[in-house]
Order: C-alpha cells, then sequence, then structure tokens
C-alpha cells in the first residue's frame, strides 16, 4: 500500500504525517479518510481548485492530468508544474509526497 507523506499546513495538518491508503484511492480521498480534511468544495467532481495540491516527490506515478483538471488548475492560486487536483490524483504502488497549498481559490459555480 503506497505512502503519501504531507508536509506541515498550519490549519490541516501542523506537523505533517504519513498515510496509507491502497492504490486506486484519490489522494483528496485518502486526506479524508484519514482525517485530514483538505477543501473539496465540488465534492470530488473536477469542479474547483479547493483541493489542489503540490506533489513534492513522485509525481510521475500518479494517472495523467486530463485537460479538464489541466485547465481549472490554470487558475489555481500557488500554482506549480508539479501541482494536481487531489480528486484527480489516482495513487498506484509508489509512495507521494504532497504540500497542501496555504490558501485555496473556489471556483464552484452555484445554480442560482
Amino acid at each position: 500500500m503506497p505512502v503519501i507523506k504531507i508536509l506541515p499546513h498550519a490549519e490541516y495538518c501542523p506537523s505533517g504525517t504519513e498515510i496509507s491508503a491502497p492504490a486506486g484511492t484519490s489522494i483528496c480521498e485518502a486526506l479524508l479518510d484519514n482525517g485530514i480534511k483538505i477543501e473539496h468544495a465540488c465534492d470530488m467532481s473536477c469542479a474547483c481548485t479547493t483541493c489542489h495540491v503540490i506533489v513534492r516527490e513522485g509525481l510521475a506515478s500518479l494517472n495523467e492530468a486530463e485537460e479538464e483538471e489541466e485547465d481549472l488548475l490554470d487558475r489555481a492560486w500557488g500554482l506549480e508544474p508539479q501541482s494536481r487536483l487531489s480528486c484527480q490524483a489516482i495513487l498506484a504502488q509508489t509512495d507521494v509526497t504532497v504540500e497542501i497549498p496555504k490558501y485555496t481559490i473556489n471556483h464552484a459555480k452555484e445554480n442560482h
């Protein structure tokens, strides 16, 4: 089972931590299942950027980002080449290290 190392984040994980999750699980699901309450305003439907993470190690082991995800990431705060939406980044058998950015931007739109 791959290990996800989460770098320290003042709000979500002040000391940083390591968690395990089965291959085939999204990083977002793994974080939530382990009590790390990362924002996910669109309920993991690839419609916002609140679950944006930066994959510091193991990026190549994740599934390839699709065009829809890449278009949304263009609007994410603190975008880096290793950025992914954690709801779309699916774990393989390789360990990964992720950083949750300090800020997020919510692009989810309500139907009013």
